[in-house]
């Protein structure tokens, strides 16, 4: 009875059983040859990442030359935009008038022609002036920025501030009428645009500042005075009269009136004067703008 309790109480252990011993060596190197394959893959990309790192090393870093090199060649690549100038040329170039007179004396005889500018200022072709353009002239003569050439008639002036508008006989087939711009908004050191046909010479432009405000001249050899101009160093000359003067974005500022050169020639030594285009519009009997 002991030896069966003994013996129940006792099993035998597994290592005694057949082929337990076996079993467990086996069940132990099942995962040991599923590892094996992982952990050498892992060791070779290590040494792959080695092997690239060895043959392509990391570039260098950036020096300051370097930085300084790329950003001159992206500046130099760059095409630089049109100047001021043009742009003004542009806008205002459509609107520009050439005008001719053929002047008469006071009995009516021939007695040369007259050169000058004038601006368009509205839809129906209407043209602002200077009113000594058109002194003494038997015949007006109009012609626009697309070739058209027509007869004109003074339509309003007003010498107290030597502005006339014409009213062309027939208007062209296209009408691009100026922007006006403000020149309450001027300055001395303000950029200034001159358009017009000195001598004959259509749509030249000059450029300068606004060199003085609110200046007064007399016309000489008469005792009229005008008063509140803008006075520019951009370049004026015969043939310039009642053309636009511009501000930087082409708009018209002034209208031409005058230049001041005290040896009587009547050539530009740096004195424009222009009557502000709120003015001229005005004593033309134009809108307010």
């Amino acid at each position: 009875m002991a030896d069966q309790l003994d013996a129940t109480r006792h099993p035998d252990p597994p290592a005694a059983r057949p082929g337990a011993i076996r079993t467990r060596i086996r069940s132990l190197r099942r995962p040991i040859r599923r590892t094996a394959p992982f952990v050498g893959g892992v060791i070779a990309t290590f040494l792959a990442i080695a092997v690239y790192g060895a043959l392509r090393p990391p570039p260098a870093p950036l020096t300051t030359r370097d930085v300084n090199v790329a950003i001159a060649s992206a500046l130099a690549s760059q095409v630089p935009g049109p100047p001021r100038s043009e742009l003004v040329d542009q806008v205002i170039g459509p609107s520009l008038v050439l005008i001719t007179t053929d002047r008469a004396d006071d009995k009516g005889a021939p007695a040369g022609s007259g050169l000058g500018s004038g601006v368009v200022v509205n839809d129906s072709g209407a043209v602002l002036t200077a009113l000594h353009v058109l002194a003494e002239a038997k015949t007006i003569r109009v012609t626009f920025a697309d070739g058209t050439t027509t007869t004109a008639a003074i339509a309003t002036s007003d010498p107290a501030t030597d502005i006339a508008v014409l009213t062309p006989d027939t208007a062209p087939a296209s009408i691009v009428a100026a922007t006006l711009g403000n020149p309450g908004a001027m300055r001395i050191g303000s950029e200034a645009y001159i358009v017009g046909n000195p001598f004959g010479l259509y749509g030249s432009l000059s450029s300068g500042v606004v060199s003085g405000l609110d200046r007064s001249f007399q016309v000489p050899g008469s005792d009229r005075v005008f008063h509140g101009l803008i006075q520019v160093d951009a370049a004026v000359n015969p043939g310039n009269s009642g053309g636009p003067l511009l501000d930087r974005d082409g708009r018209v500022v002034g209208i031409v009136t005058a230049l001041v050169n005290p040896t009587r020639q009547d050539v530009f030594i740096g004195i424009g004067l222009a009557v502000p285009i709120d003015v001229a519009g005005g004593a033309a009997g134009l809108p307010a703008y």
